[in-house]
């Protein structure tokens, strides 16, 4: 393992001179369960780390005009166990509680759960110079495909590991970046990039930028429809929604295929609908064509086993994973059918 400085930084504005100065040798560290291990397998290897642990207000989650601000410090076992996460963002709560397993819950950090690496086994090993790190050829083509992506690969066919994604993308969440020219938002949707935009990047992050914090806006605000009931600490309940995941071992394993549901109701018509996928392509999924099945229907005339057979379109499966497929389908219409029944 080549040595490293470890420097811990006292604010924001130090965190962002350190990574703009060298940005090619120096990465950030949080949780630090991924990085340390891309380190140790020699995938990665950085100069410098620089720490967000000892800068403030990174962590915690507030509540902020209705919505709520996530600290990109904050850890998955936070979010998992938040009282208005819980009741609110249900399928956050839900996703953040099915991630790996407690010890990594514990330290992983939301920030860090976003901008993770993809765990494709020909990136991840320290031998093999594939697409992604800069080389002329994606071996999983010709090799190991079982966990990759069945849509959206372009070159390299990775999927993105971040299971908290899937969820945000159902509220519209908004990630909040800090950089040398300043703070800047986008949405979740705008952040993850994918390899037909860049092969060497999976988010929108430029040197010496970084996470600070997600922002889940006011439930009145979520484009899902107005509030249905009161929730916890004065926030309103405007959905239902619900995280399900697909996976070989039943706990501490990545998604083999995710699926974040969120829907408004008027009555009993669907008046709006969000469907997130995960474990099928290079970026969290916005399944669409499901949505646009569920807007408008009524309650009890909606066909879950439906609405999974459009969940992915036009897949393109590789030699191994045809499975997920069918899975994909599968755990859209355990999804639907949980939601509209209220479970």
């Amino acid at each position: 393992m080549q040595p490293f400085q470890y420097i811990e930084p006292k604010s924001l504005d130090e965190a962002v001179a350190l990574l703009a100065a060298q940005p090619g040798e120096t990465q950030l560290i949080a949780g630090g369960s991924d990085l340390l291990s891309e380190i140790k397998e020699g995938v990665a290897a950085p100069r410098r780390l620089v720490s967000l642990a000892g800068i403030p207000g990174l962590r915690g989650i507030r509540e902020t005009g209705g919505g709520l601000e996530l600290g990109a410090m904050t850890t998955i076992a936070e979010l998992a166990q938040h009282p208005a996460i819980r009741a609110c963002y249900t399928a956050l709560a839900q996703a953040a509680e099915e991630l790996a397993t407690p010890q990594i819950r514990n330290v992983g950090t939301l920030g860090g759960n976003l901008a993770q690496r993809p765990r494709c086994w020909y990136y991840r090993h320290p031998q093999t110079v594939c697409l992604k790190k800069g080389g002329d050829r994606c071996y999983a083509l010709a090799g190991v495909s079982k966990y990759l992506c069945v849509t959206g690969g372009d070159r390299c066919y990775i999927v993105h590991p971040s299971d908290t994604a899937v969820a945000l993308s159902v509220f519209d969440a908004r990630v909040e970046i800090a950089g040398p020219r300043g703070t800047r938002t986008m949405p979740i949707g705008e952040f993850f990039i994918g390899p037909g935009q860049d092969l060497l990047r999976e988010n929108g992050l430029e040197p010496g930028e970084l996470v600070t914090r997600v922002l889940l806006p006011g439930q009145d605000e979520i484009p899902l429809g107005p509030p249905l009931q009161r929730g916890v600490g004065g926030i309103s309940v405007p959905v239902r929604s619900l995280y399900l995941k697909a996976r070989e071992r039943e706990t501490g394993d990545f998604a083999l295929v995710s699926v974040a549901v969120a829907v408004a109701l008027e009555g009993d018509t669907i008046r709006q609908a969000r469907v997130c996928l995960g474990g099928v392509a290079p970026v969290p999924y916005r399944a669409r064509p499901v949505e646009e099945y569920l807007r408008g229907q009524q309650v009890a005339d909606v066909d879950a086993a439906h609405a999974g057979s459009l969940a992915l379109p036009n897949p393109r499966p590789m030699a191994d994973n045809g499975y997920k497929v069918p899975l994909t389908a599968n755990l859209v219409t355990r999804a639907v059918g949980e939601v509209m029944s209220g479970g």
